[in-house]
């Protein structure tokens, strides 16, 4: 039989790497097909992150691996490393080709076919709802070709053409299928990201030149501040508090009441740098925006006030923080410690898992018992994987599992599903304020499984809005919104939008408000201050005077407010 007929262990190691390689290549442009032009940049990172999770796993494998070593690795990893619901159907896929070939030493169109149908099938089934115009259908209408194509007398290479070529005009075709892709007047993103995937793996069984080395990378979520004016992230986790030289990271933005000379920026940095390290100051119009890690922050601000106002401003200590990091992440190795080790410590009979984003937020989940907070959300799904550390780490027999965004609720539900000491409930919060009224609607009287039910009824009698801004300029169910606009959002429907977050976070409110409205939260993110918060409550109050109004920190970044009403 000639080598180019059939695939062996060595060629599907090699496809499966040619098609990350794509994938990886291509997931800035799948993450800016969107149909909200928010700044989220989930589906083309969620995938690749899911993909690499198995490229790791497939690293550790010696060149004369069987084909059932491999796919194993594959499903395995993709299982754990799954991210979004992208990235878990993609991950359902990939299990389930996997089992489709169990047992086989070499790939045939035949056996291909059948490991398709038995792929697609897992992912429909991960899937409560399936919807067509997406990834699913891709995978689907995929699968449907590859076994009418099986029964001819094709070469493989021009077998996986055919496909190629018929998968690439079911793409084209998922707007006709999806009305918001057609509004929007995109093809759908996890789509793409399946047909960039199988032409990386083509090329790469027609042995082209590629480069399948891979080095470890981390997911980059997107920061605070608008485009082109970014935020920074500091990791100081690995330090210890003597190597932390400069002690307060200082973060502010600079509105000139005159545009900066170059010679003046330079002035600046200059003064900056001698203050202080990690610097970035970057200059836009007439904004600029500060960071720098200084032992003199007031020095800095004055400074900064010589060229004008200041807004966003940002102070932290990072010893103290630090400190605090290494005493929560120390209890919690003593909480994980003594479950493996069935010391006397107590054991709950439940614990609960919370993600989210904002130091505020986290400390409001903390204060209503949530035993282990997942940092994550819009911009930086948590995996698998991530969800199975956080169920160890909980001293509790039962765990419920609040996935609080809408994207993370399959790969919370994939963890609970492969969990095996733990019963593991999910509680489908989609933002938030979903997650938050779950929690003050926990019975402590109630069943593991009697809470599950109550918390997620409680999570649905809170709506949930975003205030956040446009990353390009589109038309959405007639509202024209240009790239930079602040947007408000309540789930899938935008219902304010101008150049001015306090007047959308106004018009968003009075949008979701009712007459018999009692409760109103405004979470002020990185981006945002109380004073300004507190301008919104002011304003929305007289439309609502019988409303309770309530100011409070989050500290998210890419929303500038979350706002829950009740």
């Amino acid at each position: 039989m000639n080598m180019n007929d059939y695939i062996d262990s060595r060629k599907l190691k090699r496809m499966f790497l040619g098609g990350t390689r794509y994938l990886d290549n291509s997931k800035d442009i799948i993450n800016e097909l969107n149909v909200f032009p928010v700044p989220d940049g989930d589906t083309g990172t969620n995938m690749t992150l899911t993909l690499m999770n198995a490229v790791r796993e497939l690293s550790e494998l010696p060149e004369e691996a069987t084909m059932d070593e491999v796919a194993a690795r594959i499903a395995s990893g993709t299982l754990r490393g799954a991210r979004g619901n992208s990235g878990v159907i993609m991950s359902q896929l990939c299990r389930g080709f996997s089992k489709g070939i169990e047992g086989a030493g070499i790939l045939d169109r035949s056996r291909i076919a059948q490991a398709c149908d038995q792929a697609v099938g897992a992912a429909y089934k991960a899937v409560m709802k399936p919807q067509e115009g997406t990834i699913l259908t891709v995978a689907r209408e995929v699968a449907a070709k590859a076994y009418e194509l099986s029964f001819g007398e094709l070469s493989l290479e021009e077998y996986f053409s055919r496909i190629l070529t018929y998968a690439r005009d079911v793409l084209q075709h998922t707007p006709e299928l999806l009305p918001v892709l057609k509004e929007a007047g995109v093809v759908d993103s996890g789509g793409q990201g399946l047909v960039e995937f199988l032409r990386g793996a083509f090329d790469a069984f027609l042995e082209k030149e590629m480069d399948l080395s891979f080095t470890e990378s981390a997911p980059e979520p997107v920061t605070s501040g608008k485009p082109d004016v970014p935020g920074v992230r500091v990791d100081t986790s690995q330090l210890t508090t003597s190597e932390i030289r400069f002690v307060y990271c200082t973060e502010f933005i600079i509105e000139l009441e005159k545009p900066m000379s170059g010679q003046e920026e330079e002035r600046f940095k200059e003064f900056l740098s001698s203050v202080g390290d990690s610097l970035v100051c970057v200059s836009m119009d007439r904004i600029v925006k500060v960071h720098v890690h200084t032992n003199h922050p007031g020095q800095v601000i004055e400074r900064g006030l010589a060229y004008g106002q200041l807004t966003s401003l940002k102070i932290d200590n990072m010893r103290y923080e630090h400190h605090e990091k290494v005493i929560r992440e120390a209890e919690r190795a003593q909480q994980s410690e003594s479950l493996v080790s069935g010391s006397a410590e107590p054991v709950n009979e439940l614990g609960f898992v919370a993600v989210c984003t904002g130091e505020g937020i986290a400390e409001v989940f903390r204060g209503l018992q949530v035993d282990r907070i997942i940092e994550g959300g819009q911009t930086m799904n948590p995996s698998t994987e991530d969800f199975l550390e956080a169920i160890r780490s909980v001293p509790a027999r039962s765990v419920i599992l609040l996935p609080n965004n809408s994207n993370v609720i399959l790969a919370a539900s994939q963890a609970a599903s492969i969990c095996q000491d733990k019963k593991v409930y999910v509680v489908p919060t989609r933002n938030i304020c979903e997650g938050i009224s779950a929690m003050i609607g926990y019975d402590p009287s109630g069943s593991p499984e009697e809470n599950a039910h109550l918390m997620e009824e409680a999570g649905q009698q809170v709506k949930c809005g975003e205030v956040t801004y446009a990353i390009r300029s589109t038309t959405i169910s007639d509202t024209k919104i240009r790239e930079g606009d602040y947007m408000g959002i309540c789930g899938k429907e935008i219902l304010a939008v101008s150049e001015d977050p306090d007047l959308t976070a106004c018009g968003l409110i009075r949008a979701m408000a009712e007459e018999d409205t009692e409760l109103i939260t405004i979470y002020y993110g990185a981006d945002g201050s109380e004073e300004d918060a507190r301008k919104v409550a002011d304003l929305v109050q007289e439309d609502l005077p019988e409303a309770d109004i309530e100011v409070a920190w989050g500290g998210q970044s890419v929303y500038r407010y979350i706002i829950s009403v009740e």
